[in-house]
């Protein structure tokens, strides 16, 4: 269900609160990647909040199929899924695929949460990450550079989802978010990220491997 920020923020907070305590990462980052990763809500199929994926193996009560894009360096990496629905090139030496794979499935929000604090602790290459989760900004930088996501703007839009964030929650957060332009346009929030990882990004991954 597609929430408006403030009401996400309100709602899911004492989730992100949690993980926190866990594992020293800002809430306002945890919020920040969920909102992100489930348009406020609207895409969280299996109460899945952070797009981790899953094996055919895993037990069928956790595990779901989701359809999904990816984007890859050769057209012929369709073993590597499910299923494929589509494969369209779309730049030199980039793929397109429409796939249905495999994604964590979770009883409830908080089980998706505790995954989330589970799948850093348990990364090593996140490992810089959660040493500076105090500060979102820095958390996001380093997660950008350890391949949490391929895009050039990731750390760019979670900056600004963070900012709204912190416009419904009042917290400590890193000085340097006082550099971050403001959005003026809470309701719209998605369609903003929507464009920007879209349109102004056409080869923006809606999905990458985020396999723990």
């Amino acid at each position: 269900m597609k929430l408006l920020p403030k009401d996400f923020v309100e709602k899911f907070h004492p989730f992100a609160l949690k993980t926190q305590e866990k594992t020293g990462i800002s809430a306002v980052a945890i919020l920040a990647q969920a909102a992100l990763e489930s348009g406020w809500g609207e895409k969280a199929p299996g109460n899945m909040f952070f797009g981790i994926k899953a094996k055919a193996s895993d037990k069928p009560h956790k595990r779901q199929l989701v359809v999904t894009t990816e984007y890859l360096s050769s057209p012929d990496k369709g073993h590597l899924f499910p299923k494929v629905l589509s494969i369209e090139q779309v730049a030199a030496k980039r793929w397109k695929y429409k796939v249905k794979d495999w994604f964590r499935k979770y009883r409830n929000p908080k089980g998706s949460f505790d995954d989330h604090a589970k799948f850093f602790l348990q990364n090593k290459r996140y490992a810089t990450a959660v040493k500076v989760g105090k500060d979102p900004l820095a958390f996001f930088e380093e997660i950008a550079k350890a391949g949490y996501a391929t895009s050039p703007v990731y750390f760019d839009v979670l900056a600004k989802v963070a900012r709204m964030i912190e416009r419904y929650l009042p917290t400590a957060f890193s000085e340097r978010a006082v550099l971050l332009p403001p959005i003026e346009d809470a309701e719209h929030l998605p369609e903003i990220l929507e464009e920007d990882l879209r349109a102004l990004v056409p080869n923006w991954p809606k999905r990458v491997d985020r396999q723990g």
